[in-house]
């Protein structure tokens, strides 16, 4: 038993180098979503409200996203523009709102990471070191178990930084590109009701041309 729980001890032990630099990678990896978010924040609050107010104002068929080309890096907007060139074609707006939904799901999927592995390897960070700085604290070894605590506390206080800012940043993009998608549905529905309108125009002549061709026969 012995043996086996000696094993156990290095093994945990072992780990603890790799759980810091990991919780030092996701560390950065938080401070630069962080950093990513504001920015998409600032560019969400100068594109989302002007182009909302001119699908209000002027409706899809008024509406042009080449007001918007130098924003083209932009993800929802570039998607918006091809969903314009490919507006006769239902299948291909359904297409594109799909890979969209696949690229907010991928975006999403880096704040997913911090919030689950943030707060683990926190935990882990915290219990590795408490068994060495229990045995100082038996030896009566008090400068390795206060170096051993201070260890657990730092990791402790890194891993739930690094869960709050992908829990924060997670909340709001959910948000976020829900309310893109809400656009991008009604825009595709305005598009297939445009088309549904055309086909009735359409119909209606052809209805008409009939009936006169009936009538001057019958005459």
């Amino acid at each position: 038993m012995d043996t086996i729980t000696n094993v156990l001890y290095w093994l945990t032990t072992g780990l603890l180098v790799p759980v810091v630099v990991l919780l030092l990678i996701f560390f950065a990896r938080a401070l630069l979503l962080g950093g990513s978010f504001y920015g998409q924040f600032i560019q969400r609050n100068k594109i989302q409200s002007v182009v909302k107010a001119g699908l209000k104002i002027k409706g899809v068929a008024g509406f042009s996203v080449a007001d918007f080309k130098e924003e083209k890096h932009n993800e929802w907007i570039a998607t918006m523009a091809s969903m314009f060139e490919s507006k006769s074609s239902q299948a291909m707006l359904n297409h594109l709102i799909g890979e969209y939904e696949i690229i907010a799901d991928k975006e999403l999927g880096k704040s997913k990471t911090l919030t689950k592995l943030g707060p683990m390897l926190g935990l882990m960070g915290t219990l590795i070191p408490m068994g060495p700085a229990l045995v100082g604290l038996a030896t009566g070894d008090v400068a390795s178990m206060a170096s051993n605590m201070q260890v657990a506390f730092a990791t402790t206080v890194i891993g739930v930084f690094i869960g709050a800012v992908g829990f924060i940043t997670l909340q709001v993009k959910q948000r976020w590109y829900a309310d893109d998608m809400n656009t991008l549905e009604f825009i595709a529905a305005s598009f297939e009701e445009i088309r549904a309108e055309r086909k009735i125009n359409h119909a209606v002549p052809c209805a008409d041309a009939k009936k006169q061709e009936l009538v001057y026969e019958t005459k």
